[in-house]
């Protein structure tokens, strides 16, 4: 009697005591999955897929089954929450092949199915994890923030730098050497700022980057694909409130300029075409490290013409062996003469594409609501909407995995407040898959995260920091002067 009753426990817990489906009801209606991951496209490595309901349920059940092998059956009170290894092991064995998943939901005791729908599991891989900035959607007061590591194979979050370790302090952009995480430059702001360098030799570094010949130290950065430059956008800026409704904040250039940082030699690179008086700002290398993309505006009065100000997306060449720029700036895509403004310019690590943000004007298209994802193609001049990804609300900052066949970008259009992150795949000729939010291990309709999304990176491995010895470099007084 007691082994029975042994063994009838097993086999609850093993099943978490499912009900069995039956005789269910069945709708010509896809299930309303919050979040929506009907006819996605997905890595192997993504983490398990786990979802609720819209609509009120007692129980949720979920059958998922590859095209190709495996079957898994979950059920939930709250939701569907995926066991991570047996959702590896169905998607590993079905790559390039799909998962058809059949969603049942019970009320007032009677089961109802829902229309199946697949998820296709992509064939490209995609990088080990993400690094993003996690902060409050505040404006002015430093509150609590830090740059966080995500594995994308599970839940797994952890700190990288948290503006906790100095008091006062703001930390943010993070930048990797095409998601290399042994090359990381990262921004310590406030009375105990400075630049925190790691350039592949497992040694940090504490920079200045501010000299006599720039209006500020560096802000927006971008590294060479040989690892020894980093470019730097250094900016004097201004922040606005808007009275509109619907409108929050706007940041402005003052000045801007573009440098490049010699990393072995320590000293600023720059040209007089890129310290002009008009605005340039946002750079990026391209892969084969011998353009040096940026965005540029022509300087306006402010504040009174700050919706005047409209940047283009311009190039410039740049000699990686002798540290020397070209004598002419080309202006790729013209924005500005359509009404309209680019920012965060980001090149495919491949060559293929420059992905970057439109918006009606300005560079500070994370609060602007009318900013949408463009592609242009690098072979033929030609710029599209990414439709397949954008949304009636804000998508803006973006980047590229290291394969060229992922991308991962913010967007408000949870809330038009917080900025999620979403994840979409390119192909070889272009075509873009519907996007997919960064799984959560608990699906919520009432988002417990009170917390922005910023700046999402992809790395293709852990990356290591010595918090104490950056603690300790921070709170000394010592930096390293770039000449």
């Amino acid at each position: 009697m007691i082994r029975f009753v042994c063994l009838t426990v097993l086999v609850c817990l093993l099943s978490a005591c499912r009900e069995p489906v039956g005789t269910a009801r069945e709708t010509a209606s896809l299930p309303p999955l919050v979040p929506d991951y009907t006819w996605v496209t997905v890595p192997a490595s993504i983490a398990p897929l786990n979802f609720t309901l819209e609509e009120e349920f007692e129980r949720i059940n979920a059958v998922l089954e590859g095209s190709r092998a495996g079957r898994i059956e979950v059920q939930g009170k709250e939701g569907i929450r995926i066991p991570v290894k047996e959702w590896h092991t169905l998607l590993d064995a079905n790559k390039g092949e799909s998962i058809h998943i059949t969603v049942a939901a019970k009320r007032g005791g009677q089961w109802e199915l829902y229309r199946p729908f697949s998820v296709y599991v992509s064939p490209y891989a995609a990088d080990y994890g993400l690094v993003y900035r996690l902060v409050a959607p505040g404006y002015e007061v430093y509150g609590k923030m830090g740059i966080y590591r995500r594995t994308l194979s599970d839940f797994t979050q952890k700190p990288l730098i948290e503006n906790t370790l100095v008091p006062g302090s703001c930390v943010n952009c993070h930048s990797f050497k095409e998601t290399n995480p042994a090359y990381m430059s990262l921004h310590v702001r406030g009375e105990y700022g400075g630049t925190l360098l790691q350039s592949g030799n497992g040694e940090t570094d504490l920079l200045n980057l501010k000299t006599e010949a720039t209006v500020s130290g560096g802000v927006y950065p971008y590294w060479h694909p040989s690892g020894k430059y980093i470019a730097y956008s250094v900016n004097k800026i201004q922040q606005m409130f808007h009275s509109a409704a619907g409108e929050r904040i706007e940041v402005v250039d003052l000045a801007s300029d573009v440098i490049v940082y010699d990393i072995k030699e320590n000293r600023i690179l720059s040209t007089p075409l890129l310290k002009t008086e008009d605005f340039e700002t946002f750079p990026a290398f391209s892969p084969d490290g011998h353009s040096l993309y940026f965005t540029c505006a022509a300087k306006r009065t402010l504040p009174d013409e700050y919706k005047d100000i409209r940047y283009n997306l311009c190039r410039i060449d740049f000699n990686p062996e002798t540290g020397m720029f070209g004598n002419r700036i080309d202006t790729l895509v013209n924005a500005a003469s359509v009404g309209k403004s680019i920012s965060f310019p980001r090149p495919s690590y491949d060559g293929k594409y420059l992905m970057y943000t439109l918006s009606d004007y300005g560079n500070f298209s994370i609060w602007h609501k009318e900013a949408d994802l463009w592609l242009l193609d690098l072979q033929s001049g030609e710029s599209r909407p990414l439709d397949e990804v954008n949304s009636p609300d804000t998508d803006s900052y973006h980047s590229w995995s290291s394969n060229s066949r992922w991308f991962v970008f913010s967007s408000r259009r949870g809330d038009g407040l917080y900025t999620r992150l979403y994840l979409a795949s390119i192909d070889e000729d272009g075509n873009v898959s519907k996007p997919f939010l960064l799984p959560q291990e608990k699906a919520s309709l009432d988002d417990p995260l009170f917390f922005s999304y910023n700046v999402p990176e992809f790395v293709s491995g852990e990356v290591d920091v010595n918090i104490r010895e950056v603690e300790r470099q921070l709170r000394s007084s010592v930096r390293k002067q770039a000449r």
